[in-house]
């Protein structure tokens, strides 16, 4: 079985619906900024950065998938659909050199498309620079350092699939990140936040033993609920937020539909944060409320402008 094994394995191709399901929601969002100006969307641009924010995704799941074989922890996580890495590594060793020539290369990709966003119109610099400096830095920072610090590994990954790309979509088709962009963001912010925290629960004894240091290990996987509905709630008041005060569209409030899906994953979280085969399902609807949310608000945002 072994030597079916795919060398792309380590990008965690499905994982990376999560990317455009995320960029639909800052793509709608500048189109509706662009459109409400009398403007036009330039739709390439917007490939282009839908493009960069996959390269990211793959440089840091394959980032990741590189550390985690060299430090022992492919060998020693209880691997779930959702969890415990993709398993290519541990069964292919010799993939190990090409996992992190693809982070590397999708990381020279995703810096290549900032800069090229630079060299056509500078006057964006302002708005993408900070952005894309803060997305380099967190997709190399992330496994070496920030999953050793419990409440930094529970904000980054929801701060690069929400403000980060969100506003960096914004700068490139905007020249400017706007206020509805900023409050939407917290949208992503928060699910994402949630997808990685639970699916932290099954990793917590091997992780340990590696040197990581994650919420659930450091405040204990039964006392986390209250963590996964804070964000979740951030989310989706976020969501209300701006289509109350913000004048963002009023089908955006589609996105309000996955809304008892994730008061149930809240609550099988509380019922059976010890139990990894219970817990599954729960993982599952966290997974589906990640991609559907962001899509839902995006295109109810785009029917109703």
């Amino acid at each position: 079985m072994a030597d079916k094994q795919p060398w792309w394995g380590p990008a965690r191709v499905p994982f990376l619906l999560l990317t455009p399901a995320c960029m639909a929601l800052g793509v709608a969002m500048c189109w509706w900024l662009t459109r409400s100006s009398g403007g036009t969307l330039a739709w390439l641009d917007a490939l282009l950065a839908v493009l960069g924010g996959l390269a990211a995704h793959v440089s840091v799941n394959a980032l990741n998938e590189y550390m985690d074989f060299k430090s022992g922890l492919d060998m020693q996580t209880q691997r779930t659909p959702f969890s415990g890495g993709s398993g290519v590594l541990p069964a292919r060793p010799e993939l190990a050199s090409g996992a992190l020539a693809m982070g590397l290369g999708a990381l020279g990709w995703a810096a290549l498309t900032g800069l090229y966003f630079l060299w056509r119109d500078l006057a964006v610099l302002p708005a993408l620079m900070p952005v894309g400096l803060a997305g380099l830095l967190l997709v190399v920072a992330y496994t070496p350092w920030v999953t050793r610090r419990p409440w930094l590994c529970l904000l980054a990954p929801g701060l690069g699939f929400g403000p980060l790309m969100m506003l960096g979509t914004a700068a490139v088709l905007l020249g400017r990140w706007g206020a509805e962009v900023v409050v939407m963001a917290l949208l992503p912010f928060g699910l994402v936040n949630n997808l990685l925290l639970l699916n932290q629960f099954p990793d917590v004894d091997a992780d340990r033993r590696v040197g990581r240091v994650t919420l659930p290990m450091w405040l204990g996987k039964s006392r986390c609920w209250p963590v996964l509905l804070a964000q979740y709630g951030l989310a989706y008041v976020a969501l209300v937020c701006a289509v109350i005060w913000m004048g963002v569209p009023q089908g955006a409030l589609l996105g309000l539909l996955t809304l008892p899906v994730a008061l149930n994953v809240v609550r099988g979280a509380a019922r059976h944060a010890d139990d990894t085969p219970a817990l599954l399902p729960y993982m599952g609807m966290n997974v589906a409320v990640n991609l559907l949310t962001p899509v839902l608000t995006a295109l109810g945002l785009v029917w109703s402008a």
